[in-house]
């Protein structure tokens, strides 16, 4: 579910009663389309993050601190100049609108009052921050539009600044009394020919389709069935529910809540009030409308941006795998070639102990194999005698055999490789920070992918391996690259700890520390489940994981970082579950 006009009217009104009041202390642009606000009102001290990304537009309360550019974006040192240590005087949203306005009242440089407003248009690919004064003039935006890009409005310095209405949608907080609402759902809902549910969120602004079903739930209506099959008894019930909603949003009633499969506890739907059509146990309540934002989004958006920051070392590692597969095949298929090799030894032996038997200009030898004591065919070049026959064969045998040798260390060099990278890019799956990523792109510097930076080679990657704590209280550890990998098996584990691995494929080394102690069958149960779930073959349901004592892991010499071997181990079948287990932040 995108955010609709409702889930930002929760916002909205969390937003005034933390922040009204409170001084803008510090201002940064972590993203390209992302602003990051420090606010000290009374009482507290609030970050508000505020994001344009047209995949995940979004502003809420959040207690992360991103870290910022060396130089900050102009568009952030504008903002820095114009309203730091300014006072919020109010957040409000125009209607039903996905759009935030922060009205900011601050001195200007002949030191008299002034005010300026930041404006947050929600809208997917056209989300925006936009900065204006207090005539409604555009100061600056995060994202410039100009008329090439859109005819209906341009988004720059100097240009004064409208909201853009493209739906033509009546707004439901418009209506001051019933007999209003009633007035525009008679004009604008009942005429509609499609379905309930969606005739309610086609007819007006900022409702979901989410929310259109839950009012129709509420009502007794169908929402699958035109308004032509519901009588005028359903009709003023709905008229009812609907009053309702847009009084519980005037007085800020809100009810924040996630909606999560019982299944699997995946996160379906959010809202800013409780669904009443989904069952209690799907409905998780939180305290603040923010908590729900980045709960339901903040994973989601967190792996879109390392997706992005990642697409370059994504793009090299795949390229060279695609190389390593090609090479590998053509490896492969000379290899293939050289099967023959052992019967040409077998015609250069038998033409030393029958060649007495081919006469000068022969073209073929018939000669029993005694190896396989059958009747074998030679065939002979006639311009040769039968021992320089014989010589061509041994020689092609050791052309192809020194063929063979070559090959067979060359193959298993390739495999390696295609394994390494195979492994980086399962990697890159699991990276969750820029450290993860700077840890791999060092990674892929050391094997000669990637080509030397100045000091890249002496950047020092902070990143530490993921930490869960079992149910019986034993201590975990995930290595999220091979560089982490190598670090909690062979630094952090002790011999009588036991590594876990997903069987035959990339994925993440696990450590259970025993600390000495009896490990119950529930802890190893656990820990497969981590090496499942952090390796290539995630998502599916049984996942074979070897697991043994890290006494018999060993690394052989000049391996590729994270590649150990093995030779006695232990395997249980398990899923890839891990909602039950606490995560150490």
């Amino acid at each position: 579910m995108a955010f609709d006009g409702i889930s930002i009217a929760a916002l909205c009104s969390e937003l005034s009663d933390k922040l009204t009041g409170g001084r803008i202390a510090k201002i940064a642009q972590p993203e390209k389309d992302e602003l990051l606000l420090q606010i000290k009102p009374q009482e507290g001290n609030y970050r508000l993050l505020i994001s344009a990304d047209a995949s995940l537009p979004l502003i809420a309360l959040t207690e992360e601190n991103k870290k910022s550019p060396m130089t900050a974006p102009s568009f952030c040192m504008l903002l820095r100049k114009h309203i730091s240590g300014g006072r919020i005087v109010s957040i409000s949203q125009p209607g039903l609108d996905r759009i935030v306005e922060i009205e900011v009242e601050h001195l200007d440089e002949m030191g008299d009052l002034r005010r300026k407003k930041l404006i947050i248009e929600l809208m997917g690919k056209h989300s925006n921050v936009i900065f204006c004064d207090s005539e409604g003039k555009i100061l600056d935006a995060i994202k410039h539009v100009s008329a090439l890009v859109s005819s209906v409005r341009e988004v720059l310095p100097g240009k004064q600044y409208f909201r853009v209405d493209t739906d033509g949608k009546p707004d439901l907080m418009t209506a001051k009394t019933k007999e209003e609402l009633q007035t525009l759902l008679d004009s604008h809902l009942y005429s509609k020919p499609a379905v309930a549910f969606k005739a309610i969120y086609q007819s007006f602004r900022g409702i979901s389709p989410v929310m259109a079903q839950e009012l129709c739930y509420r009502a007794g209506i169908d929402g699958e069935r035109n308004f032509e099959a519901a009588g005028e008894a359903e009709k003023s019930k709905l008229s009812l529910t609907i009053w309702e909603l847009l009084e519980a949003i005037r007085r800020g009633a809100f009810s924040p809540c996630i909606i999560s499969s019982k299944a699997d506890h995946t996160p379906m739907e959010f809202g800013a009030f409780a669904f009443s059509m989904y069952r209690e146990e799907e409905l998780q309540p939180f305290e603040s409308m923010s908590e729900v934002v980045l709960g339901f989004y903040g994973k989601k958006a967190q792996v879109t941006r390392i997706r992005q920051k990642s697409a370059d070392l994504r793009h090299i590692t795949s390229v060279a795998l695609e190389r390593q597969n090609k090479k590998l095949g053509l490896q492969l298929q000379q290899l293939k070639d050289t099967e023959k090799r052992d019967k040409y030894k077998v015609y250069g032996e038998l033409l030393h102990t029958y060649g007495y038997q081919a006469e000068s200009g022969q073209k073929s030898l018939e000669a029993e194999n005694y190896y396989t004591n059958e009747t074998i065919t030679i065939p002979l070049d006639p311009t040769l005698s039968a021992m320089e026959n014989a010589k061509k064969y041994f020689d092609r045998y050791g052309k192809l055999k020194r063929t063979y040798e070559t090959l067979s260390v060359l193959v298993e060099e390739t495999k390696s490789q295609r394994d390494h990278l195979e492994s980086v890019l399962t990697s890159l799956d699991l990276a969750e920070s820029e450290e993860d990523l700077s840890q791999i792109r060092q990674e892929l510097f050391a094997a000669g992918y990637i080509k030397s930076r100045g000091k890249e080679k002496n950047r020092s990657a902070k990143s530490a391996p993921l930490h869960y704590i079992s149910s019986d209280g034993f201590d975990l550890y995930v290595g999220k690259n091979n560089f982490q990998n190598e670090e909690i098996t062979f630094k952090l584990a002790t011999g009588g700890d036991w590594w876990f691995h997903a069987k035959g494929m990339p994925g993440s080394h696990v450590i259970l520390k025993s600390e000495g102690k009896e490990i119950p069958d529930r802890a190893f149960e656990e820990a497969g489940r981590l090496a499942a779930h952090y390796s290539k073959a995630g998502g599916r349901d049984k996942i074979e994981v070897d697991y043994i004592q890290k006494k018999h892991v060993k690394k052989p010499a000049g391996a590729n970082p994270g590649f150990v071997v093995y030779y006695t181990n232990y395997s249980m079948l398990v899923d890839g579950d891990i909602s039950d287990l606490q995560k150490v932040t």
